[in-house]
């Protein structure tokens, strides 16, 4: 399959739906990670109608859902109840909108494990894979890792490789590839300003190693996402900016040399 190019609606806050997919047609992507927000257009509880909108309209662009970015946070503490339906309601409108995974947040240092095992059947019937996104608690691939592996199933749960976060925390790109294995299910492209200052910049004008995980990712298959933070950081330059650098950087390894 080789890698498949996509920008996140993290971008573009506010943003309808339909001019983030004009934004992600013109720079040659071939999907969208939607951001589900109580804020944005896609967030849980969409009504079956607006969710039939929306895949009509992103078909109609020939564009995949190649990712829902949810909030969920698996290891956060307190109750188990109301993260085991925060991450069926996630499932359940990424099944509906065809989406082919959930992107979740560890969150904390609690127990993940009873919360995931909950959701399994969810994931299975459904056809839908959870991501655990390297961050906060779990910043590095191999403490990502250690919450999804004991589930002994990639396809099923796996980890989603943000570049900024294992890399800020000390781990270089080599190892978490190497960690990750056949656990990698995700990569989001960013860069920042170093290890000091998480500060956002275009792929290419930060410290972020992207060359070596390009070389790293070479044989791998999946999803590759600009993920530019512009809902966190809104003096940030428009999409359009990063997302050009980010098109330059996977034609790099992905066109015939």
């Amino acid at each position: 399959m080789g890698w498949r190019f996509a920008v996140s609606t993290l971008g573009m806050p506010g943003i309808p739906v339909r001019e983030a997919a004009n934004t992600a047609s013109a720079h040659g992507c071939e999907g969208l990670e939607l951001r589900v927000h109580a804020s944005e257009e896609v967030h849980l509880g969409l009504p079956g109608r607006a969710v039939d909108d929306l895949r009509s309209l992103l078909s109609g662009q020939g564009l995949a859902v190649a990712c829902l970015a949810g909030y969920a946070k698996v290891c956060r503490p307190g109750p188990d109840g109301p993260v085991i339906g925060e991450l069926r309601a996630l499932i359940e409108l990424a099944h509906r909108i065809g989406a082919p995974a959930v992107r979740v947040f560890p969150g904390g240092d609690g127990d993940a494990r009873s919360r995931i095992e909950a959701v399994l059947d969810d994931l299975r019937d459904s056809g839908v894979r959870l991501l655990l996104e390297t961050h906060d608690s779990r910043p590095t691939g191999a403490a990502a890792l250690a919450v999804v592996e004991p589930f002994g199933d990639p396809d099923l749960v796996a980890v989603l490789w943000d570049a900024v976060h294992p890399w800020r925390a000390g781990e270089e790109p080599a190892v978490t590839r190497e960690v990750l294995g056949r656990y990698l299910g995700y990569f989001q492209v960013k860069d920042a300003v170093g290890r000091d200052d998480p500060t956002p910049v275009p792929p290419g004008d930060g410290a972020i190693p992207l060359s070596e995980c390009g070389e790293l990712l070479r044989s791998w298959s999946g999803w590759i996402s600009l993920e530019w933070e512009k809902a966190w950081y809104p003096a940030l330059a428009p999409i359009d900016v990063p997302l050009r650098a980010a098109a330059a950087w996977f034609r790099r390894y992905t066109l015939p040399e």
